[in-house]
């Protein structure tokens, strides 16, 4: 029972990963902008067929380096495609939002079917992520560490981002008080357009550590666009340190409950949760002031 225990923690910490680098992109774009982006999974999907593209030209572990800045960009040139031509024209109406960005979701899916097929394809991961460590009886895949230790250079570097630059110094200031902010002679437009490429980006990153551990289809990103929703709302709007405390605490539940029942329960408990959690706390783990909120 106690191996059994520390290997659902591990899985817990990796599944925690996946959540955060999923979540991360709607904590921006959500959390800043309000935009409700259905499209976001698609982010994920197309990370992970830019990844296994890429392995197909460079084999083997630059190959999967590489991968990561090819996915980042090029999810990230899709979202700020998304943001400029569609969202900037409906930021003022959310639920206008919802439904263009679902559409757009679904249009991406079909693009993908018709590209890729429906079955999907499977990234080769190189052999160093093929293999495993034993620690305390608990077997650590090298790939699940490889993904904890991207999920927390990510955090690190967009924590950096957001603290020690100048766009961070912008993006705090619009989240604040957007009118203000506009009025001070910040362009609001512009740090919309840079913080959904950036949050589109990440989602493209985590697309590709989606990709070593199972194929990569069009429906893909849906499996994880509910449970990164969940992530965000329940951390705090806007929240990045929330945010990485929901994805730990949804992880490690998730996880858990599946030495109990199994994982379709597992997720409909996960769901009365966050659900009852929400009621007990409405602000989230971090609660966000905002003037824009408070008006």
């Amino acid at each position: 029972m106690d191996a059994l225990f520390l290997n659902q923690l591990f899985n817990g910490a990796s599944l925690a990963s996946l959540y955060l680098l999923a979540a991360l992109g709607l904590a921006l774009s959500f959390g800043l902008m309000r935009v409700i982006n259905m499209a976001h999974g698609e982010m994920l999907m197309l990370g992970g067929y830019l990844a296994w593209m890429t392995l197909l030209v460079v084999p083997g572990a630059l190959g999967i380096l590489l991968a990561i800045p090819v996915a980042f960009i090029g999810a990230a040139a899709m979202g700020g495609f998304i943001q400029s031509t569609l969202i900037r024209h409906l930021s003022a109406r959310p639920l206008d939002t919802l439904l263009a960005t679902w559409g757009v979701s679904l249009i991406l899916q079909q693009g993908a079917r018709d590209l890729f097929g429906a079955i999907g394809v499977e990234v080769r991961a190189p052999e160093w992520l093929t293999g495993s460590f034993v620690a305390f009886g608990v077997t650590l895949p090298s790939a699940r560490l490889f993904i904890i230790a991207i999920a927390a250079l990510v955090l690190g570097g967009l924590a950096l981002l957001l603290l020690k630059t100048r766009i961070g110094l912008l993006v705090r200031a619009v989240n604040q008080d957007r009118m203000m902010a506009s009025a001070s002679g910040i362009d609001v437009k512009r740090v919309d357009f840079t913080i959904f490429c950036l949050g589109s980006g990440v989602a493209g990153l985590a697309g590709v550590m989606l990709a070593l551990l199972g194929p990569v289809t069009p429906n893909v990103g849906q499996s994880y666009i509910i449970p990164a929703f969940l992530v965000v709302v329940m951390g705090g709007l806007g929240s990045i340190i929330g945010t990485t405390a929901s994805a730990i605490i949804l992880g490690l539940f998730a996880a858990l409950a599946q030495i109990f029942v199994d994982v379709s329960v597992a997720q409909m408990l996960l769901l009365v949760f966050v659900i009852l959690f929400i009621q007990v706390r409405p602000q989230g783990v971090v609660a966000v002031k905002t003037r824009q909120l408070d008006a």
